[in-house]
């Protein structure tokens, strides 16, 4: 059954829900377009070796995405899920990026807005209908139409944007996301998770963060959290490693340093949240 706009509205007065795919929930029909997507050839090899630890399409799934909805990327990196959302949406639907000012006079920003360009460029076929707008946090937050969007969705970001700006600069992304997106729409967020257990400082320098802080914020500008998914759950993850969330694959930033230990936990421990503007 395919959700009708009227039917993403009726999400929001649904109770709370913890959601894991498996033996206790029935197991919805195969989406057989996104499985397509993610098995593309058009994919880099080292983005598809990520798959078993990132887990598109249950993440995806469980997110709502339908072939054709509006989507909003924000802080795409470099196209990781944009390489599967592309595709998906190509047909019928329209995938926009809030992505980094390949003119932007912050040299970082600049490369990473231009390799991301530059990889939309040079595959018309995949990225063609792709809209690239400019998303730089805290000021530059206009990147889709207000009312426009079905899905804004951001993977792994939260933290960046508390280092730009703290609570003031988290706030203002994600009520920029409630306005671009239409009445019933969903808010999707993947986010290194930090136990409760463990202080979260001012700039999140370790890259985790408190599912309660995203929880509040989200629902300080209006939206309603719908449901929570353990599908990115990793519980080997203690997340007090040197050097925070890089020293676990695939950055490794600590080089050889406990290099075994931290490939034998994996990625990191990631909430999934879904929220939803009433």
């Amino acid at each position: 059954m395919r959700l009708t706009r009227r039917g993403f509205a009726a999400l929001a007065s649904l109770p709370l829900m913890t959601v894991a795919w498996g033996a206790q929930a029935a197991e919805p029909p195969a989406d057989t377009a996104l499985q397509a997507a993610i098995a593309g050839s058009h994919r880099t090899p080292a983005f598809v070796a990520r798959d078993a630890a990132r887990h598109p399409y249950e993440t995806l799934r469980f997110f709502g995405i339908q072939p054709g909805m509006t989507v909003v990327e924000l802080s795409p990196g470099g196209g990781w899920y944009t390489e599967i959302l592309a595709p998906y949406l190509h047909e019928r639907g329209q995938l926009v990026l809030g992505a980094d000012d390949p003119q932007s006079t912050n040299a970082y920003r600049q490369r990473s807005g231009q390799r991301l360009k530059d990889k939309l460029a040079a595959a018309p076929a995949v990225y063609g209908k792709v809209r690239m707008n400019v998303f730089e946090v805290p000021a530059r937050l206009q990147y889709a139409e207000p009312g426009s969007a079905d899905l804004v969705l951001t993977f792994r970001n939260v933290h960046n944007w508390i280092d730009a700006g703290g609570d003031a600069a988290v706030q203002a992304v994600f009520r920029s996301a409630f306005e671009a997106l239409k009445k019933g729409g969903t808010f999707g967020v993947v986010e290194h998770r930090r136990p409760v257990a463990q202080a979260q400082d001012e700039k999140a320098s370790s890259g985790y963060v408190h599912e309660a802080y995203v929880i509040r914020l989200a629902e300080a500008v209006g939206f309603k959290l719908a449901a929570r998914s353990e599908v990115n759950a990793n519980p080997k993850d203690t997340a007090d490693h040197e050097n925070g969330v890089w020293a676990l694959p695939p950055t490794f930033t600590n080089k050889d340093k406990d290099r075994e230990r931290y490939a034998a936990i994996g990625e990191s421990d990631r909430m999934t949240l879904r929220f939803v503007k009433p």
